[in-house]
């Protein structure tokens, strides 16, 4: 990995993108301490002292902004809220199916129409969030209309920009803008969670064969994740040979690549947005999880410290996996182009046969994928429920996203090197 980031600052182009990149991200995180005017940080931190696992979680995820109460503090999940209502629309809905396939101008609409769908939510989110700190944690100063429009402006344009930011990146960096977001929060968080583990062990709260286990289950999910990034199925495809006058074409052996986790760290990123919503919802009406009567309980399955949590968080997982991974792979436009160019699959007849046989290994595969990510996810929150460790839960899923998006970006930077290594090759 390293290689390959010191080979492609070789290379002027590409050493333009990762400074503008390393730029935007030291934005984001300049932009991550400065703080929402009227809110009391003093309160915040007694309100992050306790046993919140749904405050935590978020903080987490915004990299240490909510507990600041700065203006990144929603950090993109209105983004991911917005991007998965907007791709079960394009799905359920024809005229956004057939606005999808019109190339790059129906990419743009859609794309537009999720940009407003997101300052909605962010809207929504922001307002759940300022009723949430000042009538149930109670720490909003002078709360009133003025206070209350200030804030939810101020938060609701913190998320907007971010999702700038996140486009910017795509566009003119270096990998996918929105999950090194997503990164940069995570990471920037590691110092403290160790701090926070250390003073746990030193306070002996956490035994050190524990620690041990801890470590050990790091490097072991860092492990088989790059393992399962790098292991693919692959679909042999056998092309026919044509003459054309003298000269003989075609006859060649090549195959279809399909990787075990092809999704990457998406349906993860989705499945933690949408077991979060209804904490922001419950915000509005100043529940907290364990509060008494039906909506407190309700709340409390949404608390990563659940049995009902995890087997939610699981299916979800598998869901979203199936779900990005039939918007990736179409096995009927494959067949009809393998047909087109007179390739086949051995032992398999072309057209209808070959797009159900594709389908048929896609789905193995995706099984698997789906199974391993899940598993891997819920795996530390029934330690946490079984050996009490804070935040271990929030943190096993945050290592599985750290090591899918860095795997993703060196991809991406093998794959923009290659292609730059051709175009001065056919030059």
């Amino acid at each position: 990995m390293f290689q390959t980031i010191k080979n492609a600052w070789k290379i002027p182009d590409l050493r333009r993108r990762l400074i503008f990149t390393l730029i935007l991200l030291v934005v984001f995180r300049l932009g991550s301490c400065i703080p929402v005017p009227m809110i009391d940080a003093a309160a915040m931190q007694q309100i992050f002292a306790g046993e919140n696992s749904l405050l935590g979680f978020v903080d987490i995820i915004s990299g240490g902004a909510f507990s600041q109460a700065t203006i990144f503090a929603m950090s993109i999940s209105p983004y991911i809220n917005a991007s998965i209502i907007m791709q079960l629309l394009c799905v359920a809905i024809p005229a956004l199916e057939r606005m999808q396939k019109e190339g790059e101008d129906g990419r743009k609409k859609i794309a537009q129409i999720q940009r407003y769908g997101t300052v909605a939510l962010a809207l929504i989110q922001a307002i759940g969030l300022y009723t949430l700190l000042a009538w149930q944690f109670h720490a909003v100063q002078n709360p009133g209309f003025l206070t209350a429009a200030i804030i939810v402006v101020t938060f609701t344009a913190g998320t907007a920009f971010l999702m700038w930011l996140g486009e910017q990146i795509t566009d003119k960096g270096v990998g996918n803008g929105i999950s090194l977001i997503i990164f940069a929060g995570i990471v920037s968080r590691v110092p403290s969670m160790a701090r926070s583990l250390y003073e746990s062990v030193m306070n002996g709260n956490i035994a050190i064969w524990m620690l041990i286990i801890i470590l050990v289950f790091a490097l072991a999910v860092i492990g088989v994740v790059v393992m399962m990034n790098e292991a693919e199925r692959r679909i042999p495809v056998q092309y026919a040979k044509r003459v054309v006058g003298r000269k003989m074409y075609g006859g060649q052996s090549t195959h279809i690549p399909i990787k075990v986790a092809s999704a990457g760290v998406i349906p993860i990123i989705f499945a933690m947005s949408i077991m979060s919503f209804p904490g922001t919802i419950a915000s509005f009406f100043g529940v907290q999880p364990g509060a008494p009567g039906f909506w407190g309980g309700f709340l409390k399955v949404f608390s990563n410290d659940s049995v009902i949590y995890a087997i939610l968080y699981f299916l979800l997982i598998i869901f979203f996996t199936y779900f990005y991974t039939a918007i990736q792979f179409n096995p009927i436009e494959m067949a009809n182009n393998m047909k087109k160019n007179g390739g086949f699959i051995p032992g398999i007849r072309p057209g209808r046969p070959t797009s159900d046989y594709i389908s048929r290994v896609l789905s193995k595969i995706t099984l698997a994928g789906a199974v391993f990510l899940g598993f891997i996810a819920i795996l530390p929150i029934f330690m946490n429920i079984g050996f009490k460790i804070s935040n271990f839960a929030i943190g096993g899923t945050s290592l599985l996203i750290v090591v899918g998006v860095a795997l993703e970006t060196v991809k991406q930077l093998e794959s923009q090197m290659l292609m730059r290594h051709y175009k001065g090759f056919l030059e």
